[in-house]
C-alpha cells in the first residue's frame, strides 16, 4: 500500500503565507505551532485501516494514542472523534484525557512510578493500568482487594532485545527502568506464577521504542510478549491473558516528506513475525504518538536578526530549546528540516548561502540547524521547522522564561484557503509570572521578618 506525502509543499505554503497574513506569527507573537487537521485525521484513518487489513473481524482493537506525544486537549477530542482512545504516564495527562471527553473505557495508564493516589483513582474509574513492576503489583493486590475494580489490569514486560540508535529511547535494553525483565534470571518463571496467583491480571504489555528503533526488533518484541502470553493460558489452563498491548510507536522519516513507514507495513510485518496475534483470539491495543503527528505540524517563527560570526552567518530566530529542545541538546538524533519563507510567508528563493537557525535561548548552543544551505535569511524573514506536530510546540521548555506560543490549527475551506481554529492561546505575562510565584513574591522575605504571620 502506496501512501502519499503526510505534508506536501503546497498546502503547507498556503498555510505559513495565512498564518502571516492573519499575524498569528507577528512581531508581537514571534513563533506558533501550525497543525494540518486534514493530515491528523487522514493519518488516524490510515492507522485504522492498516491493522483492520490483517484483523480478524470482530477483534477488540483500542488504538490509544500516546498523550505525551500531543498534550493538547483540543488534539485529544479530535483523535477520539476519529477513533482512537488515549494512552497517559501521569495524573497530569489523565485530566487532559478526561477533559477532552475520552472516556475511561479507551483509556489506558502507563507509568514506571504510579502512586498509591493515581492507582486508586484509575480503578475507581475503571482505567486499563498496566503494572510496571512487581511493587506495583503487590500495591494493585491491596487496592483490588479493599475496593474491587472494572479496570483491566495488566502486567508491563521488557523483553531485553536490545536498543536502537538513540539510546534515550530505547525501551528493551538489559537495564531499562521499564516493565518486568524477562530474561533476569528466575524473572519470567515469576511473571507467569504472578498471574497464575492473580485471575484478574488479563493483559501483558511491551514497548520496545520507537524512533531510532528498527521494526524487525519492535516486532520481536511483540513475538515475545505473544509467545508468553500463549504460556500463561497454557498453564491457566483457561484464557486468562485476553489482551495484548503492543506499545512503542512507529519512527518517524525526518529526512523528507515522504511517510515512511507506514502503518500498514508494520501491520504486515506483524502478522508475518506473530500471525496468531491477528486471529481474533487476542484482544489488541495500540500507543502510536509521533507518528500520527508529526509530519502535519509546522514551528513557524520570525528571524529577529542576522549576523556573521568568524565567517559563519547567523540567523536568529524565535524558535529554539524552548520548542525544539530536542533538537538543540541532541542534534545528531533529532534533526529538524528547515524551510526558508520570506516577510510575506511566501517560499525564499536565491542562491543557497550556508548559515546557521539560531533560537532565542541565552546560551551558545542554542541551534536548531548548522551550517544548513538555505536561502539567504534576513530580519523579517521567516523559518519554518517541519516535522514538528508531536513534542515540538506541546512539551515547553521554559528556559529564560519564554512563553509558550500560540498553536492553531488549520484546514482547506470550501475555496481551498485555511480555515483557522485556536488549539492554545499564546501564554500571557501575567500567566508566566503567576505559574513562577507572582502571588507569593512577599513569602521569602517575610520568613526574615519574626513579625509577619506565618503563611
Amino acid at each position: 500500500m502506496s501512501t502519499p506525502p503526510a505534508a506536501p509543499p503546497a498546502p503547507r505554503h498556503r498555510a505559513v503565507a495565512a498564518a502571516v497574513a492573519r499575524g498569528l506569527v507577528s512581531p508581537g507573537a514571534p513563533v506558533a505551532g501550525l497543525l494540518d487537521i486534514a493530515g491528523i485525521r487522514r493519518s488516524a484513518t490510515e492507522l485504522r485501516a492498516g491493522f483492520e487489513d490483517f484483523t480478524e473481524p470482530g477483534t477488540p482493537v483500542l488504538h490509544a494514542f500516546a498523550v505525551k506525544a500531543a498534550s493538547l486537549v483540543p488534539v485529544l477530542r479530535l483523535l477520539a472523534r476519529e477513533g482512537l482512545g488515549c494512552e497517559v504516564a501521569s495524573p497530569g495527562e489523565l485530566a487532559l484525557a478526561r477533559a477532552a471527553g475520552v472516556p475511561p473505557s479507551r483509556t489506558v495508564l502507563d507509568s514506571p512510578a504510579k502512586t498509591p493516589a493515581e492507582l486508586r483513582e484509575a480503578l475507581a474509574l475503571g482505567i486499563a493500568v498496566n503494572a510496571d513492576s512487581f511493587g506495583e503489583l503487590a500495591r494493585l493486590d491491596a487496592l483490588t482487594g479493599s475496593a474491587p475494580s472494572a479496570s483491566p489490569l495488566g502486567l508491563r514486560v521488557n523483553p531485553q532485545l536490545g536498543g536502537g540508535s538513540i539510546g534515550a529511547m530505547s525501551t528493551a535494553t538489559d537495564s531499562s527502568k521499564f516493565g518486568v525483565p524477562l530474561r533476569d534470571e528466575g524473572a519470567r518463571d515469576q511473571v507467569v506464577r504472578a498471574f497464575l496467583d492473580r485471575p484478574w491480571l488479563t493483559r501483558l504489555h511491551v514497548h520496545v521504542g520507537s524512533q531510532g528503533m528498527a521494526l524487525e526488533l519492535m516486532a520481536d518484541g511483540v513475538r515475545v510478549l505473544y509467545e508468553l502470553a500463549e504460556e500463561i493460558n497454557e498453564k491457566a489452563g483457561r484464557t486468562q491473558v485476553t489482551t495484548l498491548d503492543i506499545g512503542g510507536g512507529l519512527p518517524v522519516n525526518f529526512a523528507s516528506d515522504e511517510v515512511s513507514p507506514t502503518y500498514h507495513a508494520y501491520a504486515r510485518l506483524l502478522h508475518a513475525t506473530v500471525p496468531g496475534l491477528f486471529d481474533g483470539r487476542y484482544g489488541l491495543v495500540t500507543e502510536f504518538g509521533r507518528s500520527l503527528l508529526a509530519k502535519h505540524g509546522v514551528v513557524l517563527a520570525r528571524v529577529e536578526y542576522t549576523k556573521s560570526a568568524g565567517g559563519r552567518r547567523i540567523a536568529v530566530t524565535h524558535a529554539g530549546a524552548q520548542v525544539a529542545t530536542r533538537t538543540v541538546f541532541a542534534p545528531d538524533s533529532w534533526p529538524v528540516r528547515v524551510a526558508a519563507y520570506d516577510a510575506q510567508g511566501r517560499p525564499k528563493t536565491g542562491e543557497p548561502v550556508v548559515q546557521d537557525v539560531a533560537g532565542p535561548c541565552c546560551f551558545a548552543g542554542d541551534l536548531v540547524a548548522r551550517d544548513r544551505a538555505l536561502p539567504l535569511l534576513e530580519p523579517g524573514d521567516h523559518v519554518a521547522l517541519l516535522d514538528t506536530g508531536a513534542y515540538y510546540f506541546s512539551t515547553h521548555f521554559a528556559y529564560n522564561s519564554l512563553p509558550r506560543p500560540g498553536v492553531y490549527g488549520y484546514a482547506p475551506g470550501p475555496d481551498g484557503a485555511p480555515r483557522w481554529a485556536t488549539v492554545r492561546a499564546p501564554q500571557e505575562m501575567d500567566e508566566l509570572v503567576a505559574e513562577s510565584g507572582g502571588a507569593h513574591a512577599d513569602a521569602l522575605t517575610r520568613l526574615g521578618d519574626p513579625a509577619a504571620p506565618e503563611r
